[in-house]
């Protein structure tokens, strides 16, 4: 797969289509030190916000995944084709607690650029993040009550705000 640099202001991606159909990777850790892990998410968000590019993520404290975001202060975010479907299922529904899931899933991590957490070669579209904020979902804000029925274990998400660092991806992703 030929990728290029894009520049958030250039980056074209149907945001919600990606979140809830196409899904994401969130991936955190270091891979010079083979200390990572990896799963599928299909909730967050992307915008500007505090002068910055940046994307949201949710991790619960529940997830393996979360004592690697809670660790490093960077996360990468991948987009594969629809191809690594299955390879996404695989990271959606197995914990790295249990094996290797990323090589279950036959995906091979790579160094990305600015930040210690994997890229993967098989992504189409990387985004290399830094934390810059993160809070606990309170129960007690909630608007709506219908949120509720998505913590009937009351393992409520942490979320976090990365600053978007660099992006990488093939030109399909990039605005003419």
């Amino acid at each position: 797969m030929s990728r290029i640099e894009i520049d958030p202001n250039d980056l074209i991606l149907r945001l919600f289509h990606q979140w809830e159909k196409g899904w994401f990777v969130l991936a955190a850790g270091d891979y010079s030190a083979g200390r990572l892990n990896a799963m599928t998410v299909n909730w967050g968000s992307m915008g500007f916000m505090w002068g910055r590019p940046f994307v949201q993520i949710v991790v619960r404290p529940t997830r393996f995944t979360y004592r690697f975001t809670e660790e490093f202060d960077n996360f990468t975010l991948s987009a594969f084709p629809e191809n690594y479907r299955k390879a996404l299922d695989i990271l959606g529904s197995k914990s790295g607690r249990d094996g290797d899931k990323i090589a279950l899933a036959g995906l091979t991590p790579t160094a990305s650029q600015h930040v210690s957490s994997p890229a993967f070669a098989e992504a189409e579209l990387t985004l290399e993040c830094r934390k810059i904020y993160s809070d606990d979902f309170d129960p007690a804000r909630f608007l709506d009550p219908g949120i509720e029925r998505n913590y009937s274990k009351n393992d409520y998400h942490r979320v976090y705000f990365g600053q978007i660092l660099r992006i990488c991806g093939e030109e399909k992703y990039l605005a003419a």
